[in-house]
């Protein structure tokens, strides 16, 4: 199916003259419908033909094309049931996906990768109607993950070896903003004085994270937030770069997770802590830690950095300190006014 069908994750139908079908800026999905990005009709003498098939080719190139990846072994047996899918061994299937987007890259268009998961395919179908034997189906439901904003991860000619742990790990830190959120949204206002509980946590946190990357002095800078809560570990991590003059350089969607997921720890009280590992040329690294307690970070000591990264977090049993790193104290991040509502 891999070589007769170039239908995206799921088989996508390599007769290209079939499958690029209606929609101009159309996604391609497992259905590989590229769109119509202009017909190959020659509307002009016969001298023109070869200048409207480049145009065409030009054109194509403005359409995006989502690929749907089934990233592990159990979903893509759940996907063996369809007797539309037909491929039988997953590391051929990776090949295949990893041939299919080379091929894209190729041709010039932007491709990007989704995780697909075959139960929220199922549920796909049964609330839209659609069959789910059908490739068809795949590609909508393709679509319907780049369009409303799913795990997706550009190729830029990574092998597949690299792609899925990214796509995996852009899912998990997805799936964990939106839970964090959904806590702060449930939280409602202020008994007393009618405040948003989950805004003014936000808020919080959006002053903390500003205050420590403003104290942590230009470098290298890698962040990590953890926050346990009822239902499971809330991790978000953050990398960034403060030059010696100027603002730091980072990622606006990391940062809101970041600050998205210490205000879910804020709002709840929890027992939390950030982290902090500096890497500047011709030092040591650096590491700082601080504890979640009254709606704010207090800085951890030498020695409690040192035991946090020194002792095995299920045994309990002391670690040989990492090489060519210096554990330090977090240092204050000036604010003094709690400033929460809980």
């Amino acid at each position: 199916m891999a070589h007769a069908n170039r239908r995206n994750a799921n088989g996508r139908n390599t007769n290209g003259k079939k499958a690029r079908n209606g929609g101009n800026s159309g996604n391609r999905g497992n259905a590989g419908n590229r769109g119509n990005a202009g017909n190959g009709n020659r509307t002009g003498p016969a001298g023109t033909s070869r200048g409207a098939r480049g145009e065409l080719r030009a054109l194509r190139r403005e359409v995006p094309c989502t690929v749907g990846l089934l990233a592990d072994e159990r979903d893509f047996a759940a996907m063996r049931r369809y007797r539309t899918f037909t491929f039988d061994d997953h590391r051929r299937y990776l090949r295949q996906i990893d041939r299919l987007l080379r091929t894209l890259a190729t041709e010039g268009a932007h491709t990007s990768v989704a995780l697909f998961d075959p139960e929220e395919f199922a549920e796909y179908c049964a609330e839209t109607g659609h069959a789910p034997d059908t490739a068809a189906s795949r590609g909508r439901f393709t679509a319907r993950i780049a369009a409303t904003g799913g795990a997706l991860v550009p190729y830029t000619g990574q092998p597949v070896e690299q792609l899925v742990p990214q796509l995996i790990n852009t899912a998990v830190r997805k799936a964990t903003w939106e839970y964090a959120t959904m806590v702060l949204a449930d939280l409602g206002e202020c008994a007393d004085c009618g405040v948003d509980i989950g805004r003014a946590s936000f808020d919080r946190a959006s002053r903390l994270l500003t205050h420590l990357i403003e104290r942590a002095g230009p470098g290298e800078h890698h962040l990590v937030c953890s926050i346990p809560t009822p239902d499971e570990q809330l991790l978000a991590a953050l990398h960034l770069e403060r030059p010696d003059t100027g603002p730091a350089r980072l990622d606006a969607s990391g940062s809101a997770e970041f600050v998205t997921i210490l205000a879910a720890g804020i709002a709840l009280d929890s027992p939390g802590g950030v982290v902090l590992r500096t890497t500047g040329p011709g030092a040591p690294d650096r590491l700082h830690g601080w504890r979640l307690r009254g709606g704010t970070l207090a800085p951890l000591s030498e020695g409690q950095v040192f035991s946090a990264y020194c002792t095995d977090a299920d045994t309990g049993e002391p670690l040989s300190p990492e090489p060519g790193v210096e554990y330090r104290a977090g240092f204050d991040l000036g604010i003094e006014d709690p400033d929460i509502h809980r």
